[in-house]
């Protein structure tokens, strides 16, 4: 076992390796509307943290 892979969850493994089987549409089917908002989270964080609070913390001096 890689050491990524005791980091990560079961049930995020399990949903991998079923995308990794079934395909994405089928995947999505499977899944419907979860699959699309975890997709939307993840960007709407990752957003954040990249055009929100990295350059305000730039500007407020407290990543120098």
């Amino acid at each position: 076992m890689k050491f990524k892979n005791v980091l990560i969850p079961r049930k995020i493994q399990q949903l991998r390796a079923d995308l990794k089987e079934k395909g994405l549409k089928k995947f999505v089917m499977d899944m419907g509307w979860k699959v699309a908002l975890g997709i939307f989270l993840y960007y709407l964080i990752r957003d954040s943290i990249l055009y929100i609070l990295i350059p305000y913390l730039i500007a407020r001096g407290m990543l120098s």
